[in-house]
């Protein structure tokens, strides 16, 4: 049997882009890389606008970290150093060796730059290089079209809509569209990332 997959923190560093383990204080630097209202449009949760807001949200990441649920990275912009948003592995299934890359956004100077499709490609060639990962899932609200199109433009296959699958913090209910990546996937994945890079 093989075995099953472990989440430890880890550097992955790009060119455009740095993923590093999501810390306390980082609270006040992504507190500022998402004041965008953009961002929160399909989120579940009520967009933080307040350092104690963000406080909460990423002490409730780091409760998911020690609890082997996620690993959240903060996203650098490696020639300032600046904290330009976050992204996460999630509702990691050790036994199953599957996991989710999800709660991603970036501050809007860097959205549909080469940043996100690195971040994406760094954190896919771990899972499925590194951890052994068989499967690896993203999902949306099944009205984002920018980041449904996002999703496919890495690879991952459409697998349907689950409805009423989530509730959002204010009350109404979404359905989500759901996709892929599996492990037989991924060399086709990773040489079409490759070269989206190097253009």
């Amino acid at each position: 049997m093989s075995p099953e997959l472990r989440l430890e923190p880890i550097v992955l560093a790009g060119t455009y882009v740095r993923l590093e383990p999501l810390r306390a204080d980082h609270a006040p630097a992504l507190l500022e890389s998402c004041r965008d209202q953009e961002i929160w449009r399909w989120m579940l949760i009520e967009q933080p606008t307040t350092l104690e807001a963000m406080q909460d949200w990423l002490s409730r990441a780091l409760r998911d970290q020690d609890q082997g649920h996620a690993l959240p990275f903060i996203q650098i912009d490696p020639p300032t150093g600046g904290v330009i948003g976050t992204t996460r592995y999630m509702d990691v299934r050790p036994y199953d060796r599957s996991l989710e890359i999800g709660w991603t956004w970036l501050a809007p100077t860097f959205r549909r730059t080469a940043a996100n499709t690195e971040s994406k490609f760094l954190l896919l060639e771990h899972a499925f290089e590194r951890l052994g990962a068989k499967r690896v899932q993203l999902k949306t609200d099944v009205r984002n079209e920018m980041s449904r199109k996002a999703i496919e433009r890495i690879g991952a296959q459409f697998e349907g809509v689950l409805r009423n699958y989530q509730r959002r913090f204010d009350g109404t209910v979404r359905d989500t569209a759901m996709y892929s990546i599996i492990d037989a996937d991924w060399p086709q994945a990773r040489e079409a990332l490759r070269s989206r890079l190097s253009s």
